[in-house]
């Protein structure tokens, strides 16, 4: 049995991580690719018309605007401890940096995406109490949200009061697509899950569950297959010590694969990333 340090640590050089399983039949993004007037047109480029580098430069330069989006948002959805000091965090940075501050961060990355790809399906992984979902639909009320959680008490230290919560938070966000939810390992209700609807591909995808290394990793695989072309994969706590493995693993699986462009955040708070899939 791996220890915990062999877990949560640095991901070895020799660490072999699991390969996604592509198929050639991936859908498009119809809100990010360029249209086809028909089957036997020429593409002369590449089908995806946005990168991640230029969505991710724009939400560090209109930092400002995400931020408040983001703080009107926490506003609707019930209080906590943890959502009172995001809120007064966002507002010490702007008051000492104004503009010049260029925070990004799972939130306000999410926003971001939604605003810019309209994606019209959203996986996510690691759900708890339902932010990033209810930021997803906050920019896309119509959205079908598959949201995959094992809905542990007490969670890193947090409240974790299960999908009827969501359900309400949804309901107070306007979300009016299609949701479903879920429950147990991801390890397992994934790969059954697409094993069920072998024709989904989803235009965003949020990995934040398993944070050891081979567990993210093998949730990535599990994932980037069934990630439409044109479509974002997000992954948070790129360069946070208490899982110090999970940077290496987006470098390795994200950064470096040359189907995706990616865009990394890790110059404050505990890092996050998303990639595009270009094919």
């Amino acid at each position: 049995m791996s220890t915990k340090a062999e877990r949560f640590g640095p991901l070895p050089a020799d660490a072999v991580l699991p390969d996604p399983h592509y198929t050639s039949d991936a859908a498009r993004a119809e809100n990010v690719c360029a249209p086809r007037v028909d089957e036997d047109e020429t593409e002369w480029y590449p089908p995806v018309m946005i990168g991640a580098d230029a969505v991710g430069h724009t939400i560090a330069r209109d930092c400002r605007k995400y931020l408040g989006d983001g703080v009107g948002l926490l506003d609707r959805l019930e209080p906590d401890a943890y959502i009172e000091y995001l809120k007064g965090y966002y507002q010490r940075g702007l008051d000492r940096f104004g503009d010049n501050w260029g925070y990004v961060d799972i939130l306000t990355a999410m926003l971001g995406l939604g605003e810019i790809l309209q994606p019209n399906s959203y996986l996510e992984i690691g759900v708890r109490r339902g932010r990033s979902v209810c930021a997803l639909a906050h920019k896309r009320q119509d959205a079908h949200i598959a949201m995959f959680d094992m809905w542990v008490p007490n969670y890193a230290g947090m409240d974790n009061p299960g999908p009827e919560h969501v359900q309400n938070e949804l309901d107070k966000i306007g979300h009016a697509g299609k949701r479903e939810f879920i429950d147990g390992d991801s390890h397992k209700t994934l790969k059954a899950y697409f094993a069920e609807h072998p024709g989904q591909y989803f235009d965003l995808i949020t990995v934040d569950g398993d944070h050891s290394n081979m567990g993210a990793a093998e949730d990535i695989a599990d994932v980037l297959p069934r990630l439409s072309i044109g479509g974002a994969v997000l992954f948070d706590d790129t360069c946070n010590p208490n899982v110090a493995g999970l940077g290496e693993v987006w470098k390795r699986m994200l950064v470096d694969n040359p189907r995706f462009s990616s865009y990394t955040y890790s110059d404050v708070g505990y890092g996050i990333g998303f990639a595009i899939r270009r094919y």
